[in-house]
């Protein structure tokens, strides 16, 4: 293989894939076209947006810093930027483009379209090698009866290998034994660097390829509606400026949910849920669910609509899993 003269060729050969353009492109806050300029030798980049550059490009960062620093001797990064290869801010493009879909989506539509334009941008921003990461948004539940919030539920979720690309369908409740669960009864952001740390003092329970978790409450005017969870497969894969990234991405997320979806702490008292594998049996024929009530609620002077029998069930298998976990309780103790 032909070895690549300077760091312009090398950026034209990696732009030449249309998905890796844009990504680079939206990171840098920067037009497509001006990638291709650079490339071609029409402009020169500013000396901050270079380091940007090698920054998200960490496969390539060695081969860049040496190629950028035969064309521009003065060229230099810090250790601490050669080792974070990661920024710790939003593209600018891409709030701009955020704004521009919350402007423009109906409301109905809001929650699921902008969920999933934020969660993709935020995994290729934090895990652009794919080393393996998955990034989950936890809503709390409406209040009970009673007036209180009482558990979590997962509403929406992206990941890379080892995860599923979609994890929409991992429906699953959270209760006080949940990381989320913590952050959302204290607006506290926790950060887990590996298995075990600070064991007993939070309660994180590690799943199936998860070697680093952090959970963020999503707030908005001290009201909390949830928690952003993000669990990776490599261990010290949360340094501060991914930390700083993904409380980022959670004020951005907090502008997806209405206002009466965020809650006061004191009325947030959640119970601890079941193990999710016994979740898992009463999730089935969720859709069933949904059916009978709406054909229940057909016969009533006041049918309801599908994302009311869709909140209803929910609620529904709330209450069933509380008792459920109420009865474990009393059978561990008796």
């Amino acid at each position: 293989m032909q070895q690549l003269l300077t760091w312009r060729q090398l950026l034209g050969n990696i732009i030449s894939n249309p998905r890796k353009r844009q990504r680079i492109a939206d990171e840098l806050g920067v037009i497509p076209a001006l990638l291709d300029q650079w490339a071609r030798g029409e402009i020169n980049p500013r000396e901050h947006a270079l380091r940007r550059l090698v920054q998200i490009l960490p496969e390539y960062r060695t081969l860049l810093l040496e190629l950028v620093s035969s064309e521009f001797p003065g060229f230099s990064m810090s250790g601490e930027e050669r080792k974070a290869g990661i920024s710790d801010k939003i593209p600018a493009a891409f709030y701009a483009r955020a704004i521009n879909a919350y402007a423009t989506t109906p409301d109905a539509q809001r929650f699921w379209s902008i969920s999933n334009l934020l969660l993709q941008q935020a995994l290729a921003q934090l895990d652009p090698n794919q080393a393996g990461m998955a990034i989950t948004i936890v809503q709390c539940m409406p209040p009970t009866k009673d007036g209180k919030v009482r558990s979590l539920r997962v509403r929406a979720g992206r990941g890379t290998p080892p995860w599923d690309a979609s994890l929409d369908q991992r429906a699953l409740f959270l209760g006080a034994e949940s990381l989320a669960g913590y952050t959302v009864t204290h607006g506290q952001s926790i950060f887990l660097q590996h298995r075990g740390e600070r064991e007993g003092l939070y309660p994180a329970h590690w799943v199936e390829w998860e070697e680093s978790a952090a959970a963020v409450p999503i707030m908005r005017a001290g009201d909390v509606a949830g928690s952003l969870l993000v669990s990776c497969t490599r261990p010290n894969y949360l340094p501060v400026p991914r930390q700083k990234l993904i409380q980022s991405y959670a004020r951005l997320i907090s502008l997806i949910f209405d206002p009466h979806e965020f809650y006061s702490m004191p009325d947030i008292d959640l119970y601890i849920m079941p193990n999710y594998r016994l979740q898992e049996r009463h999730l089935t024929g969720f859709s069933q669910r949904i059916s009978t009530i709406m054909r229940a609620s057909a016969r009533t002077a006041r049918p309801l609509t599908i994302i009311e029998a869709e909140k209803l069930a929910w609620q529904q298998l709330e209450e069933e899993l509380i008792l459920l976990a109420g009865k474990e309780d009393r059978n561990e103790n008796s």
